[in-house]
Parts: structure tokens; C-alpha cells; sequence
């Protein structure tokens, strides 16, 4: 049975969890660039890059998993734009080209002023 995680801050205005976890396996939904502080998404690309990756982190965290554990990251864009702000959070977290989780970027019309969406698949040590 799956056990929800939820993190303050980074809620989904549905009723939905932010990932869930099955024993070592761990899936997020969406994770947005919005501040965990205010709730609210960043007007910039720049910024919502940045606030995703480190949102992302505050998943894992609440979860029990760190960057380590992912296995895959899938990103939404709703253009190339803001391929290079995902790139250099990417290399940042990964720094190691031999020990990178597996990527995949996807072209998708976002809603409400978003420029990114993470979802990641994790195994947890």
C-alpha cells in the first residue's frame, strides 16, 4: 500500500499527495518552482528552476531518499528556454557524468505561469 508524502508548502490544489512511497520505491507528482514559503510559483524561469530543484530535495527529504536515490527525473517545459536554468541545476546535483540518474525532458503546455515540473522515480537505499 502506498504511503503519502507531503511536504509543507508544496501542496497541489487537488487532492493529491506530492509522491508516494511503496517499501524502497518512491514517485513524485509534479514538482513545481514555487516558494515552500509562500506557496506561491516564481515569475521568472530562472527562478522556478531553482525552486523545483530545490523542492525536489525537499521531497526526497521528507521521503527518507536523497539525490542518490533517484534513478529518473522526467521535466516539463513549456519551452526550450529553459532548458539551460534546468542544465546547470542538473550538473549541480549530478555533478558525476558516471553516476547521473537517466533524464527526459518533455515540450508540454503548462498551466497557470509554469516553466518546469519535475517528476522523479527514486529507489531508495
Amino acid at each position: 500500500m502506498p504511503r503519502s508524502i507531503d511536504v509543507p508548502g508544496l501542496a497541489h490544489n487537488a487532492p493529491i499527495p506530492v509522491g508516494a512511497r511503496v517499501a524502497n520505491v518512491l514517485c513524485s507528482s509534479a514538482i513545481a518552482g514555487k516558494d515552500p514559503e509562500t506557496g506561491r510559483l516564481a515569475t521568472e524561469p530562472v527562478d522556478q528552476a531553482r525552486l523545483a530543484f530545490d523542492n525536489l530535495k525537499l521531497f526526497l527529504d521528507a521521503a527518507g531518499a536523497t539525490l542518490a536515490d533517484v534513478v529518473k527525473l522526467t521535466v516539463y517545459i513549456k519551452d526550450d528556454s529553459v532548458r539551460e536554468h534546468i542544465n546547470a541545476h542538473w550538473l549541480a546535483c549530478w555533478p558525476d557524468p558516471a553516476q547521473r540518474p537517466a533524464r527526459h525532458i518533455v515540450v508540454h503546455d503548462l498551466q497557470h505561469g509554469m516553466a518546469l515540473q519535475l517528476v522523479t522515480l527514486a529507489v531508495v537505499a
